[in-house]
């Protein structure tokens, strides 16, 4: 009897230890606060995260020291948090989604995996335009698609608008990254609401055409090949080019080769996105989700946000991450970004339609 006491009590403790319902459903998932660094008095969070940086572990770590919240998080492609999330149901752990590009935040909400959240602090802090009308997503850090160009071999008036990468001034002169990048689809989303189709998949047949090489890469990779020689322009988000003026020796001798053309500044604006986060359509533990989106519309949040991305902090009066400083300051397109979302699957055609893979 004393040994199946003994086995009885051994499996109880066993199965207790299993019954972790609130922890993310994969092995990859992570604590940043290893069990006994801290009190679990406020409970905890889990964050699917589409971004992959380091900075952001220290951030988490900081939410922990201000709250008490235990932070558990996932990080993977944007597509693969969402299959997962998709997978896993009503039964996910998942209370928060951060991901980059309205776009993206689009596919979470189409796909019923976010839920809507009215916030008196949000709303005060993050404008209109940067947050989805029914609070399904919140934008907080900004970003703009830019034209990066060789001052050697292009001057400033030659790229001031995105029609420019068209011309036929820049015949074998293009280098662009795949289609099917977010980023892409999004500029193409803005390009067919304002300009319509048929001027849309003109402009795409144009770029295609002007080609140097078929797209490949990320958008530090078409920085490299302009400052290689190997193109004159290209597309790039901001951000990856600040990175690299405030990097290593090699890194800034690149960047000192290129420059940035925010285009359409006697028009329309420079296409503006954002990196958001939103609540999980089944968060078992909400009030913490909020409480982490609200933080990282703080000062302190924001800092931590955009400080090693180089992204635009979105709310007022929050510091410039280093270099930012040294980009001018520009008008800002008021293209609705909800719109980005809505138009995918036209942008997609268009670009097929144009032979750009």
């Amino acid at each position: 009897m004393t040994r199946i006491r003994l086995w009885l009590t051994a499996a109880t403790v066993l199965l207790a230890s299993c019954g972790n319902s609130g922890a993310p459903a994969s092995d990859s998932s992570k604590s940043v606060v290893e069990s006994g660094d801290k009190p679990q008095v406020a409970g905890v969070l889990n964050v699917y995260s589409a971004r992959h940086y380091d900075s952001d572990k220290e951030m988490y770590k900081q939410f922990e020291t201000e709250t008490g919240i235990k932070v558990r998080f996932r990080e993977s492609g944007a597509p693969e948090l969402l299959e997962t999330m998709k997978a896993e149901g009503d039964a996910s752990p998942a209370d928060v989604v951060i991901s980059s590009d309205a776009g993206t935040l689009y596919r979470f909400e189409a796909a019923g995996l976010l839920q809507p959240l009215q916030d008196a602090t949000l709303d005060e802090k993050i404008p209109e335009h940067f947050r989805q009308a029914d609070g399904y997503w919140y934008g907080l850090a900004r970003r703009v698609r830019v034209i990066a160009y060789d001052p050697e071999r292009v001057t400033p008036d030659e790229v001031a608008h995105y029609s420019d990468l068209a011309s036929p001034r820049f015949k074998g002169e293009v280098c662009m990254r795949s289609s099917t990048n977010i980023y892409n689809l999004s500029l193409m989303g803005e390009l067919i609401g304002r300009m319509g189709h048929d001027a849309a998949q003109a402009w795409a047949n144009g770029v295609v055409a002007n080609f140097a090489r078929p797209p490949q890469g990320g958008d530090i990779t078409q920085i490299e090949a302009i400052a290689a020689g190997e193109c004159s322009v290209a597309l790039t988000n901001h951000y990856y080019y600040v990175r690299l003026a405030t990097g290593s020796p090699s890194e800034q001798a690149t960047a000192a080769k290129v420059k940035l053309s925010f285009p359409e500044q006697d028009t329309t604006g420079t296409h503006v996105n954002v990196t958001g986060a939103g609540v999980a359509a089944h968060a078992p533990h909400r009030d913490n989700a909020v409480k982490f989106i609200e933080w990282l519309a703080s000062v302190d949040g924001q800092t931590w946000l955009t400080g090693a991305t180089k992204e635009y902090p979105m709310v007022a009066g929050v510091a410039l991450p280093e270099g930012l400083d040294k980009l001018p300051d520009f008008k800002k397109s008021d293209f609705p970004l909800d719109e980005l979302g809505t138009h995918q699957s036209e942008a997609q055609e268009v670009y097929d339609t144009a032979g750009w893979n």
